[in-house]
């Protein structure tokens, strides 16, 4: 029995906690704030509920084989509690978060060979404490290794593809590009679509662009086809839609992840050198618009 724990069951962890809990052969943990009775989760294949362990208080943390953390970036020491006995001798440590740097986050509570960074394409949406929407396909990416061969087979049960990648770090930039352009909607509290401009249109593109030439710098792969994408997706975007978590989580007066998804893109640009003047504006507009209480970085 293969014994899984997972910090932080939101829209992410929720979903990924009741697909593994499909498959008998996988023991679930949850690692919650409150208490929850089960989870149920709307899937375009059906719904599936599962009733993993529920663990309210570290102290009643054991040593598991695989640690999932699915936090917000900006949580990454809340979890010392639960990591310091959750992670034993052979414990494996899954960051399943936003953004390029899920190692230089977590590398202080968690020897570095003991982390898996993960990116994870997961449309879903939390409506209340255990009760998820998943309106999408889900998509994780790994690194390549035995780390990796071993994560990805944890999800061979689910709906929710899972593959290891030779150049994982292109798949973070990759994504990261199309996370950044959601700091304008979150900023305007409107979805992009509706107002589109050829002015609106070069500072998307222009966000996106930046955001690709420091991931280039950094190492990774990020055709321009990636910034269109970006282009195209908030041109269509329909009036009403939210525009990616951090709007939602503006919305709804929460803390923000505009650190991992633009502001880094800022810091590393100064890294290499690469001016980053869209990115730098409209982080900056978005910390001075919200409250300090919801800003997150």
């Amino acid at each position: 029995m293969t014994r899984i724990a997972i910090v932080g069951p939101g829209a992410i962890g929720g979903t990924v906690a009741a697909w593994l809990a499909q498959n008998e052969a996988l023991e679930i943990a949850v690692c919650a704030r409150s208490p929850l009775t089960d989870l149920v989760i709307e899937t375009q294949l059906g719904t599936i509920s599962a009733n993993p362990e529920v663990l309210t208080d570290p102290a009643q943390a054991k040593v598991v084989d695989w640690v999932l953390v699915t936090t917000k970036t900006y949580s990454a020491d809340d979890t010392k509690p639960w990591l310091d006995l959750l992670v034993g001798e052979g414990t494996r440590v899954a960051i399943v978060q936003n953004g390029v740097e899920q190692v230089r986050l977590f590398e202080h509570l968690v020897p570095a060979d003991r982390l898996l960074p993960v990116m994870i394409n997961l449309p879903a949406t939390r409506k209340a404490p255990g009760r998820i929407v998943q309106s999408g396909h889900g998509i994780i990416a790994v690194p390549a290794g035995s780390d990796g061969d071993d994560f990805v087979a944890l999800f061979a049960h689910t709906e929710i593809e899972a593959a290891t990648h030779e150049d994982f770090l292109s798949q973070l930039w990759v994504k990261l590009c199309g996370n950044c352009g959601s700091i304008i909607p979150s900023l305007t509290l409107r979805a992009t679509g509706p107002v589109w401009s050829a002015d609106l249109e070069a500072m998307v593109r222009g966000l996106a662009q930046e955001c690709a030439l420091v991931g280039r710098a950094e190492g990774a792969d990020v055709p321009d086809s990636v910034v269109e994408k970006v282009v195209d997706t908030l041109r269509s975007m329909p009036e009403g839609a939210v525009g990616g978590s951090i709007h939602a989580d503006r919305l709804a007066g929460n803390p923000m992840e505009v650190d991992a998804r633009n502001g880094v893109i800022v810091r590393l640009g100064e890294k290499h050198g690469i001016p980053t003047p869209i990115n730098r504006m409209l982080v900056t507009l978005l910390a001075a618009s919200a409250s300090p209480w919801v800003r997150g970085t």
